[in-house]
């Protein structure tokens, strides 16, 4: 395959997939995806190769932002989620279990091991992109973010199954007497920036995946809600304001 939105080199027994986009900050795009696995893949089937390391191409200026603004618009224009990528996808890590076989978390079926070495801010699919390798090294200062509660979309890609695994007990430390302002204050932010039936939805999803030992399952459910909800007004008004870069106006 030739690579057009990513870069591999293999060295002694490491190979690395750079994002490249730099245009783009490296965002994503069903192309990316698509060279994504396939150098996966073909890592994993190179007996040479025994760890991965994806980054981020640093002229980009970011590890991966999440989906381009522009495929966003395209998901509203048609209704309905549209992945981009093509019929035959390589399918690294898939066979092992079939609690794997699905968009990410391949990565658990994977014999080669992945390292995120995240150059830059993360969100989106970057950031699960990043959650699934099976160690994570990040620049100081780094911003880690999900943009889906702002687009009015789901927890993605298995995100409220793989998150609650990885994350600890205190979401953030406070000085003191400033516990309840900072609650406050982050309460204000999800009612700003967090669509309402996102909200909803997430909970309910981080909810099911508690009793839920699939990841597979979590992808796909992730992946059919993401379907129902591009088509809500709320969703193409959020692809509205993310290109206009202004604040959305929630509907519900």
């Amino acid at each position: 395959m030739d690579l057009h939105t990513t870069q591999f080199e293999s060295r002694y027994q490491v190979a690395i997939i750079t994002l490249s986009r730099p245009q783009r900050h490296n965002a994503w795009t069903g192309r990316m995806h698509t060279e994504v696995r396939h150098c996966l893949e073909r890592a994993e089937n190179d007996a040479s190769v025994r760890i991965v390391v994806i980054t981020g191409d640093p002229a980009g200026r970011t590890f991966c932002p999440g989906a381009d603004g522009k495929a966003l618009s395209g998901h509203a224009e048609r209704g309905g989620y549209d992945p981009g990528t093509p019929p035959d996808l390589a399918n690294p890590g898939y066979g092992i279990r079939s609690e794997f076989d699905a968009d990410f978390s391949y990565f658990l079926g994977l014999e080669t091991m992945t390292i995120a070495a995240i150059n830059g801010g993360v969100a989106g699919v970057g950031l699960a992109l990043a959650c699934w390798c099976d160690v994570r090294f990040a620049v100081d200062g780094a911003k880690f973010t999900t943009a889906h509660g702002r687009l009015n979309l789901p927890a993605e890609f298995g995100l409220s199954w793989l998150l609650p695994r990885l994350i600890g007990l205190v979401n953030r430390v406070t000085t003191a007497g400033r516990t309840l302002d900072e609650a406050l204050e982050y309460a204000d932010s999800i009612v700003a920036n967090v669509s309402p039936n996102s909200l909803r939805a997430t909970k309910r999803q981080i909810a099911l995946d508690t009793i839920s030992l699939d990841p597979a399952s979590s992808v796909n459910d992730a992946n059919h809600r993401l379907n129902q909800m591009m088509g809500e007004d709320d969703y193409i008004e959020a692809a509205a304001a993310f290109n206009d870069k202004r604040q959305p106006k929630w509907g519900t």
